[in-house]
C-alpha cells in the first residue's frame, strides 16, 4: 500500500453472506476499482450520499491524494471487488460547524471527526456496514478523536441510516432543509 497507515487499520470480517470481506484503508492503486465502484451503485443510493460525484474523475482525485489530506477512506473489499467506502475526515467542514454553533454544540476539529459513509447496494443488510462502522470507530479513537458527526446530516426520508447511526451512538442534535428534504444532524461520543 501507497498509504500512510498503520497495518492494524486493516482487517478481515465475515459477512452475512457466508462471505469474508477486507477493510483496508484506500491507496493510489485503487483508482479503476473505486471508479467501479462509483458507477455501480444505484441512483437511489446516490441520492442520500453527498460528500462528491460518483465517476472516474472523482476516483481518480480522491485516490490520487489518498493519505495526503487528513482524510482516511476505508474500503471494504470482497473478491477484490470494492463493496463498501467510508470516507473520515480528521476535522470539521465549515458547514457542518455553522450548523452545530447555533445548537450550543462547540466541535474541535483536533478531535473531533466527520463520517460520510456508502455500501454497494448489493451488500446492504450483509452486515458490512455495522463492521466497517466498528472498525472505523476504533481507528478514529486511535487517531486521538472523542466524537463523530454525520457529513452533511442524515436525510429523513432515510430511516434505515437513522436507525444504522442510533445503532452506534449516534444521537440528533438538529434539524436542516437541504437539497429540497429535511435533514438531521447526528453525533456520537467515541
Amino acid at each position: 500500500m501507497t498509504a500512510p497507515y498503520p497495518d492494524e487499520f486493516s482487517a478481515a470480517v465475515n459477512l452475512s453472506l457466508d462471505a469474508e470481506a477486507l477493510l483496508r484503508p484506500l491507496d493510489k492503486s485503487d483508482t479503476a476499482a473505486l471508479g467501479d465502484y462509483f458507477l455501480t451503485l444505484s441512483e437511489a443510493s446516490k441520492r442520500v450520499y453527498g460528500p462528491h460525484p460518483f465517476d472516474r474523475d472523482t476516483a481518480n482525485a480522491v485516490c490520487a491524494g489518498a493519505g495526503d489530506d487528513g482524510t482516511l477512506r476505508l474500503l471494504a473489499l470482497h473478491d477484490e471487488t470494492i463493496v463498501g467506502y467510508f470516507i473520515l475526515v480528521l476535522g470539521i467542514h465549515d458547514g457542518d460547524r455553522r450548523r452545530y454553533e447555533p445548537l450550543g454544540i462547540e466541535l474541535d476539529h483536533s478531535t473531533d471527526c466527520t463520517l460520510a459513509p456508502s455500501v454497494l447496494d448489493a451488500y446492504q443488510n450483509s452486515g458490512l456496514g455495522s463492521h466497517m462502522m466498528g472498525h472505523l470507530k476504533k481507528i478514529a479513537r486511535a487517531l486521538g478523536r472523542r466524537r463523530m458527526l454525520l457529513w452533511g446530516g442524515v436525510r429523513h426520508d432515510n430511516p434505515r441510516a437513522r436507525h444504522f447511526y442510533e445503532k452506534f451512538g449516534f444521537v440528533e442534535v438538529g434539524h436542516f432543509p437541504a437539497g429540497g428534504v429535511n435533514n438531521s444532524d447526528m453525533i456520537a461520543d467515541l
